[in-house]
């Protein structure tokens, strides 16, 4: 055989075992084609909508369980599992309780946490009262509270003015583990709900009348005992609790300045009652306690904030006269009571000595009334 025949035969086995290979592979294929599921038919426009839409809704019910959790870890502070539910309130709010204030303190830092903590409890519990009362007196007003930036500051200082009076007039505050908390965030509230408002210089008249109305009564709480109260000793102290948040509030000047003049007011009163009153009346222990704190909250006042006060850009010099005069005068109606009992007049001396000495030092407040300042000096 020739050197060309045997190229083609070599050429045609080449060309046969390619031909096999290539059947094979494609055998191959076609099996595992068969053994594949048939793809399922696409879908209709309408079946096509109905699982997009189906899709939509599940995603936004998980967002809403999302943020529904988180509105929860927020208000609860569970996340904070560092503070528990028994946890009180570390500042410095109630340290100087019945006596004159110390030097001041710089605020701890490490207290902002803690602090925002006991804040979200108090507005909590703050919107669970405003929904019973007004499940109580059947209201469909809505008063709404925010963390920040309310939208009505008006209810707000209404609502905290209200949880703080409530909370006073408990059987017994001072045993009240949620006391301490709750008052404090309550006169925060407060003094940062008066300031807002007065800085918009609307509804003077309105925001005057709610103020009075705190004044007076939780200077009734203070003086006036609760029926009932089995401990005469925690009677007392919660009556002293009372003064130290009057004092508290007292140092915005705006409400302070109208406290002096309404607890001047109540001693005059008070030393009147003295006269006709029986000393072997049940109520004359009461009268001597009430007149007690409220000669003893006129020197924490005047002590802890005059000098403050006098700093403000919104201090009423009018109003300060008025109280002035208003104190001077409850001096002058302890004095017949001197021959009773003498040591009204030597504790209501110490507090007008105070007076004059902060007055003398500050010489924005000695161009006054002259009248005023010569009655008080002599």
């Amino acid at each position: 055989m020739s050197g060309g025949e045997q190229q083609q035969v070599a050429q045609s086995v080449a060309d046969g075992q390619s031909l096999r290979v290539a059947v094979a592979i494609s055998l191959l294929r076609s099996k595992l084609l068969q053994n594949q599921p048939l793809p399922p038919p696409p879908p209709s426009v309408d079946q096509s909508d109905a699982l997009r839409w189906k899709r939509k809704a599940k995603e936004r019910k998980l967002e809403l369980l999302r943020l529904r959790q988180d509105l929860n870890e927020a208000e609860d502070a569970s996340q904070c599992d560092l503070f528990p539910e028994s946890a009180s309130c570390k500042c410095y709010f109630f340290d100087d309780l019945g006596k004159l204030s110390p030097s001041k303190r710089l605020p701890d830092p490490s207290q902002c946490r803690f602090n925002d903590v006991l804040r979200r409890r108090f507005l909590r519990h703050m919107r669970f009262k405003e929904r019973r009362r007004r499940r109580t007196s059947g209201s469909s007003q809505r008063r709404n509270f925010s963390d920040t930036n309310s939208e009505d500051e008006m209810e707000q200082l209404r609502a905290s003015i209200d949880f703080l009076v409530e909370l006073c007039e408990t059987d017994s505050p001072v045993d009240d583990a949620n006391f301490v908390n709750w008052s404090h965030q309550a006169v925060d509230f407060i003094l940062a709900s008066l300031k807002n408002l007065l800085s918009t210089g609307n509804n003077v008249e309105l925001i005057e009348g709610i103020i009075n109305s705190l004044i007076t009564r939780l200077v009734r709480r203070m003086c006036f005992p609760l029926q009932g109260n089995g401990s005469e000793h925690s009677e007392s102290e919660a009556q002293f609790f009372v003064q130290h948040l009057i004092r508290k509030v007292g140092s915005e000047p705006y409400i302070g300045q109208r406290a002096l003049f309404a607890v001047s007011q109540r001693i005059s009163v008070l030393a009147e009652n003295f006269l006709f009153k029986d000393p072997f009346d049940d109520a004359f222990t009461n009268m001597h306690q009430c007149m007690f704190i409220l000669i003893q909250l006129t020197e924490f006042l005047v002590s802890d904030y005059l000098s403050e006060w006098s700093k403000d850009e919104g201090f009423n010099t009018m109003l300060f006269e008025e109280w002035v005069a208003s104190v001077l005068q409850a001096r002058k109606a302890l004095e017949v009571l001197e021959s009773r009992n003498g040591l009204y007049v030597m504790y209501m001396d110490r507090v007008v000595g105070e007076l004059a000495r902060l007055v003398g030092q500050n010489m924005s407040l000695q161009k006054l009334n002259r009248e005023v300042l010569d009655n008080l000096f002599h």
